[in-house]
Order: C-alpha cells, then structure tokens, then sequence
C-alpha cells in the first residue's frame, strides 16, 4: 500500500469513527420523547408544534438555559423496546476483529442473530427548516396511529449546513417483508426523498460510512418512483444488488 492509500485509509477510518462518536453523545444527551403509551393523544398536536425539529438546537442555548437534545422521538401506543444482548454483540465484534478474518455482511448478521440485536431503521436526510418539519408530522403521526412502532428526528445544528435525518424503526432487519412494509407506510405520509435501511447492529459496531472493513452501512435503498403508476418505491438490496420491489 502506497503513502497516499495508507492516508486515505486513515482519513476514512477517522470519518466513521466521528460520525460514531457524534451518534454516541446525541444517544446519551436528554430526548424530547412524545409516549403514546402515557400521554393522552389530546396533547400531542400541541407537543409536535412545540418540537418542530427545524427549531429544536442539537446543542441548546445557554442564553435560555435551554439543555442539549440529542433526538426528538414519538413512542407508539404498542412500542416495545427490544434491544437482546448488546454487550455480548460487542464482545463477540471483538473476537471476530482480532480473528484477522476478512468480516462480510453475513459474519455481522450471524452476530446480530445470536445476540437476539435485530432492530433496524429506514432513513431520510432532509433539509432543515420546511421539509424535515412537514415529513416529522407526517411521521409521528404515523406513529401515533400505530402504523409505525417508533420513530425519531435529529435537531437542528445552527450555523451548520448539515441535513437533519429522520429514523422510522422495523423491529427485524433480516425481516424483508416487515422492512418493506414500512417504506409503505413511510410513502403514504408523503415521503418522496432516497430513504438508507441500517441495521443497528452497525451502529452498535460502530460501522458507519467509510469505516475500514469496507462494508456499506445500509442494506437497503427505497428510491420513490413518480412516472410509474401507480406510483410506488423502487427498493434495491444493497447488498446483492437485486431490485427486491
């Protein structure tokens, strides 16, 4: 390997290193949560009103003793959090690593599905201000409905040209029909932008885009086509490259 690909294998390496590190301390910072499990429906026009994302600061406002928020999220009336055996995923990671063996997509599922960590989520990059707005309420209302078990938006980083992101979550990645299910549902709200499927086995991994075992971090692609009719999403595996919609 030349100098310049030892250099370029750093940068990359430190990209998704960052972008693990800045997911990690959004997690661990307070969330704006609206649960429908405990909170009557009547309050929650007023509550996604209050919490636009376009006006909600990552890192808050000391002016206004306003604390950070590392997401606002909407819990539906029937969520239950499932996260099996992060611990024991992060270990087993661990050991793969310094096996020297070269880690695919298969080795990393076969890890999820020991460890019982199989929830996923597709995701939408919007820009601040309108857009991520108007999709978030269409969004959590489908949230609050049930059509969705939960779902969360990054606030907003001023002075940052930075798109915010939306996470609609799917309780099973390797449950194609489910994850296909929930890009219906996401298109009916009026969703219409490239929706990534992740699942959060690489996040808990820190696999992120650019990360050194060159594995592309999201396994699904939804492109919404408008010149079909009926209009509908066009949803690619990623990893075998097969048109699965």
């Amino acid at each position: 390997m030349s100098s310049q690909d030892d250099k370029t294998g750093k940068e990359a390496a430190f990209a998704a290193e960052q972008l693990a590190a800045e997911s990690m301390a959004a997690d661990m910072d307070p969330w704006v949560v609206f649960d429908a499990r405990k909170t009557p429906r009547a309050e929650f026009e007023e509550w996604l009103q209050t919490y636009q994302p376009s006006r909600v600061s990552r890192f808050g406002d000391p002016e206004c003793n306003a604390e950070p928020v590392g997401w606002i999220a909407v819990y539906g009336p029937r969520f239950c959090p499932e996260a099996g055996d992060v611990v024991g995923l992060q270990e087993d990671w661990e050991l793969l690593q310094a096996s020297g063996r070269h880690i695919t997509f298969d080795m990393v599922k076969e890890l999820a599905l020991n460890r019982r960590v199989l929830t996923g989520k597709w995701l939408m990059h919007l820009d601040s201000g309108f857009k991520v707005d108007h999709a978030w309420c269409g969004i959590a209302r489908a949230v609050l409905d049930g059509r969705i078990g939960v779902a969360k938006v990054s606030p907003c980083c001023p002075d940052s040209e930075r798109k915010q992101v939306i996470c609609v979550y799917t309780d099973d990645f390797t449950n194609e029909e489910q994850v296909l299910v929930a890009d219906a549902v996401i298109r009916t709200t009026g969703v219409k932008c490239l929706l990534s499927y992740k699942p959060d086995v690489y996040t808990y991994l820190g696999i992120y885009r650019d990360n050194r075992w060159h594995l592309c971090p999201t396994i699904y692609e939804s492109k919404f086509d408008l010149e079909c009719i009926p209009r509908r999403s066009r949803i690619t595996n990623k990893v075998n490259n097969i048109e699965v919609t």
